[in-house]
């Protein structure tokens, strides 16, 4: 009978690998937990959900105080945003939460914790800096990452993410959205909110393609009515920049070319799985462009990878 120096191995410290390595270990599995980036929590932590979140009740804020004519209050004449102040508080909410999910409280559960890049070498081991480990059942949960589509120009120009348009300690002058999505409008109407010129440029005709078109028309006028310049069904052609200004390139539904600039440029347009790097063809791991393929108890093409 094959021994294994663990139960479980999980591959990625985010909601998902957290998740179940706390559940893993308090049932009595013993638990390996590897994680790519310095610290733990993933995107949800870092670059998403607590970001994200934060930086909407700021911008909400702000915006309703300039409304309290419309409640019968006395109009305010509010100062400009100082956009390091809302900074600060976004790493500080993150700091706050990071503690639970710092390395020294799940080691006190009993997950082993491990940094760096691991690669399987077969299909229930892994390469972990130039030692190989193995487990009886393994967990990937690398996530995901901005889709970087083959716009001409889109690799050579410093284009944001939400890898670091939270880290961003001053406010955009105007801000370029490719993709409306929900990510994309969020970050849109929070930028706007704050005193950003925002132009949103949408490949499909719609807002929130994946939605109920009256309730994305809903969303759009809104949005236009706070100050948000939209373009629909946007065939992207190319992108440029200089030392001040990133300019993006399209046609839009009539075949017009058009040209908009601005001082910074999100990249929103969906996500792609995180799998290069990991070698699965190694443990026959089944996956696409799109992602890992799995039936509907998360089992991959190997019934003990999940």
């Amino acid at each position: 009978m094959a021994r294994f120096e663990y139960d479980i191995g999980i591959i990625g410290g985010g909601a998902a690998g957290l998740t179940v390595a706390s559940g893993a270990a308090q049932l009595g599995a013993k638990t390996l937990l590897v994680e790519k980036e310095e610290a733990l929590g993933g995107d949800c932590l870092h670059f998403g959900c607590v970001p994200s979140k934060t930086l909407i009740k700021s911008a909400r804020i702000y915006h309703q105080a300039g409304q309290t004519k419309q409640y019968g209050l006395p109009e305010l004449n509010l100062p400009p945003v100082d956009f390091s102040r809302v900074s600060d508080r976004i790493k500080s909410v993150i700091s706050q939460i990071q503690h639970h999910d710092s390395v020294e409280r799940f080691s006190g559960l009993g997950v082993h914790v491990r940094f760096g890049n691991p690669q399987f070498t077969d299909e229930h081991s892994i390469e972990l800096g130039g030692k190989r480990i193995s487990a009886e059942k393994w967990v990937i949960a690398t996530g995901s990452s901005a889709s970087r589509p083959p716009i001409p120009g889109f690799e050579e120009v410093d284009i944001l993410t939400n890898r670091d348009i939270f880290s961003l300690t001053e406010l955009p002058d105007s801000l370029i959205i490719l993709g409306a999505g929900a990510i994309a409008l969020e970050m849109a109407q929070s930028f706007q909110r704050f005193g950003t010129k925002v132009t949103v440029l949408q490949r499909s005709k719609q807002v929130l393609s994946k939605e109920d078109a009256d309730l994305a028309d809903t969303v759009m006028k809104t949005m236009e009515r706070e100050g948000v310049c939209f373009h629909l069904g946007c065939d992207f052609m190319s992108i440029s920049a200089t030392d001040t200004v990133k300019s993006v390139t399209f046609r839009d539904d009539e075949g017009k070319e058009i040209t908009v600039s601005g001082t910074h440029l999100l990249a929103a347009l969906g996500r792609t799985a995180n799998v290069s790097g990991l070698n699965l063809e190694n443990c026959g791991v089944t996956y696409l462009p799109s992602g890992i393929e799995v039936d509907d108890r998360l089992r991959t093409s190997r019934k003990h990878i999940y």
